[in-house]
């Protein structure tokens, strides 16, 4: 089931589940949103996501509701990939099922039945360049890329033996023709397009990160940190209410903080 833009909430039902408020620039905070949410994440543009189960609600850069999308038939949201706002990636990971959507939230093609194609131990996915997107198959412990046929295109074969160590990854995203896979205790893995295995960084026991020009934005200990992993050196600094948020999302641009029943977005300076 899809709502677009015609099957908004009403005005009544928006002021049940979310209110929105906004907040004096001294703090450099620029909205809050009163919701509950899994997981909240933004997007380069500064359109903020948040996802509450089976649902996803999308605000502008202004903190504006914008649009929701729900698909009951698929269960919860396990993962969203919007490193490009104009295709956004879901992943259903109870039934190995990819759904793309474009910037309005509508589905712009086929889903993808990751069990169709082989691969029903998939634990993470994320998106790639030319409409593309990698798989993590936990059965093979391998790295797969798909074209947008969801033909296979590229693959490491089995991590264990390449990189010559167990792993245990939580995430992975693309950026700029390297995929970084999170492994918390052992590291950052980068590969190339191709899926040949780059470098390690060093950065242990993080659950999420985002990636910006040559820097790796995540939060650890209650800071806020980036590094650059070509010049290699890392940046840290505390941010007010850091320490009980649930969740930071950021880049360098904006941060995004989730808490219990809220979500705070400031802007990163």
């Amino acid at each position: 089931m899809r709502f677009g833009l015609k099957h908004h909430l009403t005005i009544a039902s928006i002021i049940c589940v979310v209110s929105l408020s906004f907040i004096g620039s001294a703090e450099k905070k620029i909205f809050t949103i009163h919701a509950k949410q899994n997981f909240a994440t933004l997007d380069n543009l500064g359109n903020l996501y948040l996802v509450k189960d089976d649902e996803l609600l999308k605000y502008l850069a202004n903190g504006r509701f914008f649009v929701r999308y729900s698909n009951l038939k698929l269960g919860n949201i396990s993962s969203i990939d919007v490193t490009n706002p104009l295709k956004l990636m879901l992943y259903y990971r109870d039934f190995q099922q990819i759904v793309f959507l474009d910037d309005q939230l509508s589905v712009n093609s086929d889903n993808v039945s990751l069990e169709h194609l082989g691969y029903e131990q998939t634990d993470l996915v994320c998106a790639s360049a030319n409409n593309s997107f990698w798989i993590y198959s936990k059965q093979n412990n391998e790295l797969l890329r798909f074209n947008e046929s969801s033909k296979k295109i590229a693959f490491t074969g089995n991590l264990k033996q390449v990189l010559q160590t167990d792993i245990d990854p939580n995430f992975m995203i693309e950026y700029n023709g390297l995929l970084f896979l999170n492994c918390p205790d052992n590291g950052i893995y980068v590969f190339d397009i191709f899926g040949a295995f780059s470098r390690v960084i060093g950065i242990k026991g993080l659950q999420q990160f985002q990636v910006g020009e040559s820097i790796l934005y995540y939060h650890k200990d209650s800071l806020l940190c980036s590094y650059n992993y070509r010049l290699l050196d890392e940046a840290c600094k505390t941010f007010p209410g850091s320490a009980s948020a649930t969740d930071i999302r950021f880049n360098n641009r904006r941060i995004c903080m989730a808490f219990k029943d809220s979500v705070q977005v400031h802007l990163n300076e």
